[in-house]
């Protein structure tokens, strides 16, 4: 087993003049699970490929341990990649395809099948090891490709969207697998993907790319509960965090009908920037439903008494999820209407064109400069 350093690590390809992955500065500690995740087109498949050796390094460094493997070519590396299209042989059987690269490496055959059984077994593949993929599910062939990085016990393990060709539902229990059977083995693993669910379900730690640019490395609570800027705010938690421009008063911030205190730090240092107003950043879970003529709480913020605290939410959709329900509705945020997500009770699901109060809960109301995107809250 190893860490991985990705030292300044960039890659420009032959005539771009920007780079597709830059400088990117990542220490992935032995036996951690890391996921690489972004839009398309961040870079991350690049980084990961460049880990693999399977594109060359422009600048910067790729460390294996204490090896400098950034210019080896992949066979040297000691890495085991998991492919998007499982790229298997189809006119060979499951244990001859686990077995391939042993095969090629001069193991004997005693050798192979004992590590092809023993992967098989971690799998559940064992009834299926005379068969061809063909006669594989897409779920069997995805763990037939693991088989294969299993039984080589390379020192990093590398992914590259493994479960975006399998259905939602196998999706999730796949993945489940994978976490666990990466657990079990303690083989640092590098994974990609563009799902952030799959990124925070995951991960030890989520590496967050935007146009070739690493935005935040953190764990996925850390990450959920404090993103860096204004992309990884919008970006990682689903449904999205409600990001909404609103001037800065005094003690806090203008919410529709009321004040909603900020720290003075965040309102310090926006006024350094020469802002007038912030960007707050506020999860579907942290709204209040200020019920009219009610809520002293929500009242007390209010700015006019006579007027309803917080925000009005026009409701245009609701999601009814059993235990609790989305409302997908829009507002007037100044002379913009905004489109906001807020999450309801199960049993106090309004109706579809009615009309919502909403006030942020203070302390877990997020703040971003407006002209930097930073993060400005603690």
């Amino acid at each position: 087993m190893a860490s991985v350093t990705f030292d300044k690590a960039t890659r420009l390809y032959p005539g771009s003049t920007k780079p597709a992955v830059d400088q990117l500065e990542i220490e992935i500690a032995d036996g951690e699970f890391l996921v690489l995740v972004g839009p398309s087109g961040c870079g991350k498949s690049t980084s990961l490929r460049m880990l693999a050796g399977l594109e060359d390094v422009n600048g910067g460094a790729i460390r294996i341990g204490e090896r400098d493997v950034t210019h080896l070519p992949p066979k040297d590396r000691d890495i085991a990649m998991v492919f998007q299209n499982y790229a298997l042989y189809p006119h060979m059987t499951v244990a001859d395809n686990m077995g391939f690269a042993l095969k090629i490496a001069g193991v004997n055959k005693a050798e192979i099948r004992k590590k092809v059984e023993e992967a098989a077994k971690i799998l559940d593949l064992t009834e299926y090891l005379d068969r061809k993929p063909k006669a594989l599910s897409g779920g069997q062939r995805q763990r037939v490709a693991m088989g294969r990085a299993i039984v080589r016990e390379p020192q990093v393990f590398l992914m590259d969207e493994p479960l975006s060709n399998l259905d939602a539902k196998l999706r999730v229990s796949t993945r489940t697998q994978i976490a666990s059977l990466q657990r079990r083995l303690g083989i640092t693993t590098v994974y990609v993907t563009h799902d952030q669910v799959e990124a925070l379900t995951m991960g030890d730690r989520v590496a967050v790319l935007k146009d070739g640019l690493l935005q935040q490395v953190d764990t996925p609570r850390n990450m959920y509960d404090r993103p860096a800027n204004l992309f990884v705010a919008g970006f990682i938690g689903s449904p999205a965090m409600n990001l909404v421009e609103v001037p800065i008063t005094d003690g806090g911030v203008k919410f529709g009908n009321s004040v909603v205190p900020v720290s003075r730090e965040a309102l310090t240092a926006a006024a350094h920037k020469g802002d007038t107003t912030v960007t707050v950043g506020v999860r579907p879970e942290h709204f209040d439903v200020v019920e009219l003529g009610g809520a002293e709480g929500a009242q007390s913020l209010s700015q006019d008494v006579h007027a309803p605290a917080g925000l009005a939410v026009s409701v245009n959709v609701v999601e009814e999820l059993g235990a609790d329900g989305y409302v997908y509705g829009s507002a007037h945020v100044g002379r913009e209407l905004k489109d906001l997500v807020v999450r309801v009770g199960g049993r106090a699901i309004p109706e579809k064109g009615s009309e919502l109060h909403v006030v942020p809960r203070p302390g877990e109301m997020h703040v971003f400069s407006t002209s930097t995107g930073e993060r400005l809250t603690d």
